[in-house]
């Protein structure tokens, strides 16, 4: 499972009608599974309290409509939506769309209902009022909003601040939602270790976001505040629930992975890819123009602005050479993960502490094995290049001798295997 986040406003022409044919044989080569169509739902514009210029895609003023920005006519944008919905799946990928539980705008109305809120709003999100969990008729509402949308065809739900929306809720919704739709699928946006299984086995959630496991950790290693052993301690923790981990490196919340505030550049995030996309048998997101090095030096502090109409990334027009070369880098990682689908995993730093060239601070190692192909992978976290000759244990599941040697650049990775 791939998931490419998109925000859809910013794809190309800006419209449902720039998802074609070619744009999914682009996602095709990256090992796409499934589509993250960031922004579909109808939220506020031209309001007092709109941030930006166009307005806050967390803001819903309607969750039975689309943003009419969206379509190439307006009057028609649902049947436009329902339309790229049916070319999503024709072309072979799922959809999936945001879900918004926390809040809705101050100015929500729709006609099944409403929703009724609170009259607050959390944090400093002044564009939202807070969703009333006390009225239990909201509950139903919200079930008949993911039924809606499920029955024009979207797949699954990123749902967003999960964490601040009861557990009971989710679990009603979650359980009541597959009763009439099997195969949906469910994403929370969890932001703490110490939920992860409550969401998961207690809200029934299909997948967390890792964010204070793998992702935070692997960021401290660039930032130079963590060390590269202390991949294997996320990884132990986390035990069962690995396989309900979504692993990423950038979403529209974080700071670009090749921005000044995060690696710097795209070649300086490789090792950190290798190890987010490889190291766990477990899905994996992409944030659209990451895999061009997309380093958001006209939005926020690296973040691409999910306010405005910035700049529209169009990866299918003429690309420098060094996007080509970062592009070609991705598919290799995603092709190799398409390879090692569903194969499992085994850490190979223990038995490296005498190896030649072996840096546990700044050096990461691993297996995975299974299906009739097993690599090892070598993770460089430093700014020299790494040279180094790998030990492979006796007790390892597979065969691959008793000594590997691979270099990897600066920043970079190597693998090698059969």
């Amino acid at each position: 499972m791939v998931i490419y986040q998109v925000l859809t406003r910013l794809w190309r022409s800006g419209r449902f009608s720039g998802f074609d044919s070619d744009s999914f044989d682009y996602l095709r080569s990256l090992g796409v599974s499934h589509i993250w169509y960031t922004g579909v739902i109808r939220h506020s514009a031209a309001k007092p309290w709109v941030k930006g210029d166009i307005g806050s895609p967390y803001s819903i003023c309607d969750y039975y409509d689309v943003n009419p920005y969206l379509a190439d006519n307006e009057q028609e944008r649902v049947g436009e939506f329902e339309q790229l919905v049916r070319r999503t799946h024709a072309a072979g990928f799922k959809v999936i769309i945001d879900f918004v539980p926390n809040h809705v705008s101050p100015d929500y109305s729709d006609s099944h209902g409403g929703i009724r809120t609170l009259h607050r709003y959390d944090y400093d999100w002044s564009d939202t009022d807070k969703i009333d969990y006390s009225c239990r008729d909201n509950w139903d509402r919200l079930l008949a909003i993911i039924r809606y949308w499920a029955d024009k065809g979207v797949d699954g739900f990123r749902c967003d601040m999960a964490e601040l929306v009861p557990v009971e809720f989710w679990r009603y919704l979650i359980l009541g939602a597959k009763q009439s739709h099997p195969g949906l699928e469910f994403i929370a946006e969890v932001y703490e270790m110490s939920s992860y299984e409550r969401f998961v086995y207690g809200a029934c959630f299909d997948l967390l976001y890792d964010k204070s496991g793998l992702y935070d950790t692997l960021r401290g290693i660039v930032a130079g505040t963590n060390s590269a052993w202390d991949i294997t301690g996320v990884w132990q923790k986390l035990g069962p629930l690995q396989p309900h981990m979504l692993n990423f490196l950038e979403n529209h919340d974080e700071q670009r992975l090749a921005s000044p505030w995060f690696a710097g550049s795209a070649g300086r995030g490789l090792s950190c890819l290798a190890v987010s996309a490889l190291f766990y048998p477990c899905p994996f997101m992409l944030y659209f123009g990451q895999e061009l090095g997309e380093a958001a030096h006209d939005g926020t502090c690296g973040r691409t602005s999910i306010f405005s109409d910035q700049r529209h990334i169009d990866p299918l027009a003429p690309l420098s050479e060094a996007q080509r070369e970062i592009l070609g880098d991705y598919r290799d990682i995603m092709s190799l993960r398409t390879a090692l689908s569903d194969s499992p995993n085994y850490d190979l730093c223990y038995c490296q502490k005498a190896a030649l060239g072996f840096d546990m601070r700044r050096h990461f190692a691993f297996m995975r094995y299974g299906r009739g192909k097993t690599v090892a992978v070598l993770a460089n976290f430093s700014d020299k290049p790494a040279s180094v000759c790998l030990r492979i244990p006796s007790e390892a599941p597979q065969d691959l001798g008793q000594e590997i040697e691979l270099e990897a650049g600066p920043w970079g990775f190597a693998i090698s295997g059969k």
